[in-house]
């Protein structure tokens, strides 16, 4: 038994934060005030290989593990969460839908592009209406004259009109099942389609750096082939992607909790009052251990869930495993940026420091993915227990 990544994963590490320190760390906090989204960065993380890490070689990618975009996605997070969102909705999201269910011509036609970060994809699940219940879909499609015409709207969807965005995948009901509940498909929509109007990007609290729209469509029209997988099985599809996404997610926490730590950390050393470190005080000092504590746990659960995908574990056990770790990880990271705040004291509201922007970016990753509600309804259930 062994609780350490491989040296592999280690040197791989290594690779992915030298190149966030030199490249991204110190732009994070001009991106964040200006809403600016780099896209030559975003492709230089495509240059290093990063959207390509679990796609086959014979789509483009290196056909690494599910272990080793957690770590990139941890390294890119500990110093820009906008970025390591990008990263993890790009892959999770964007890629995920298309290598899992894809055919041989649809994963030829897209992959490529994106498994090296010349295009991103987006992943249109959520509805005003249909959050946590993702089912409640109000987009429709329908088939006319070898098309998918397709009526509806989609919100927060990341990744969707960037310069580079070449493609959202949607759910939409395309049709009734037997038993009056909907038939929900998962359709692809290039970009440029007619009819697909991505809206004006969202004014967010955080991850101000990251690419977030709404998005229209009124008689949008794919050729029938845009199906992805089978018909009626876009919300078992997306669902399953969703799994995948939460150990994603649950790694961006664990990037965000180290980063405060070690911003909390250096700080405490060289800060003084009173003639001395701030953190010779038991008070400060206990905070910033009670953090390590918090960041190893989470680093923990999300290697472990990661693990048991790369496994191949049974789809159950790796729900739980990530409904685990992303729960843990992302009320840690929550708990870390206001500790971290707090630690910098009144030098911690203001925008020069990076926990303020943490601190911003924070909330949300115990929402995205699924709130931490959605977490412990799937953990109480695998429990054997009759929640609804």
């Amino acid at each position: 038994m062994t609780f350490e990544l491989s040296p592999e994963h280690e040197a791989f590490r290594a690779v992915v934060r030298e190149f966030a320190e030199a490249e991204i760390a110190p732009h994070a906090a001009d991106w964040d005030e200006r809403h600016h989204f780099p896209v030559e960065t975003v492709q230089a993380m495509g240059k290093l290989g990063l959207f390509g890490l679990p796609v086959p070689e014979e789509y483009g990618g290196s056909g690494g593990d599910f272990t080793s975009l957690c770590v990139a996605i941890e390294e890119i997070g500990r110093v820009d969460q906008s970025l390591g969102l990008t990263l993890e909705a790009a892959v999770g999201l964007g890629i995920g839908p298309i290598l899992s269910w894809g055919t041989q011509e649809q994963k030829q036609r897209w992959l490529p592009d994106l498994a090296a970060g010349a295009a991103l994809a987006g992943f249109g699940l959520t509805e005003a209406e249909s959050g946590s219940d993702a089912a409640a879909t109000k987009t429709r499609a329908v088939v006319a004259d070898d098309h998918w015409v397709v009526n509806g709207s989609k919100q927060f969807i990341t990744n969707s009109g960037t310069p580079i965005t070449s493609l959202v995948t949607v759910t939409a009901r395309t049709g009734d099942l037997p038993d009056g509940s909907p038939e929900i498909s998962a359709i692809i929509v290039p970009s440029g389609t007619p009819g697909f109007v991505v809206e004006p990007a969202y004014r967010k609290l955080g991850w101000h750096a990251s690419d977030t729209h709404p998005l229209t469509f009124t008689d949008a029209r794919v050729p029938v082939d845009h199906l992805l997988g089978r018909r009626g099985e876009g919300i078992k599809q997306f669902l399953a992607i969703l799994d995948h996404g939460r150990i994603a997610l649950a790694a961006l926490s664990v990037g965000l909790a180290q980063g405060c730590l070690d911003a909390a950390l250096d700080y405490a050393k060289s800060r003084t009052s009173f003639g001395k470190p701030i953190g010779a005080n038991q008070g400060v000092a206990f905070q910033i251990a009670d953090l390590q504590v918090s960041v190893e746990a989470g680093r923990l659960l999300t290697y472990k869930a990661a693990a048991a995908k790369d496994a191949g574990r049974p789809a159950a056990e790796v729900k739980r495993a990530a409904a685990m770790a992303k729960l843990f990880a992302s009320e840690a990271a929550v708990s870390a940026a206001r500790t971290a705040t707090q630690v910098f004291g009144g030098y911690g509201f203001m925008e020069e420091y990076p926990v303020a922007r943490f601190y911003r970016d924070a909330k949300i990753l115990e929402i995205g993915e699924g709130t931490s509600e959605i977490q412990r309804l799937v953990i109480a259930r695998d429990l054997g227990l009759p929640v609804r």
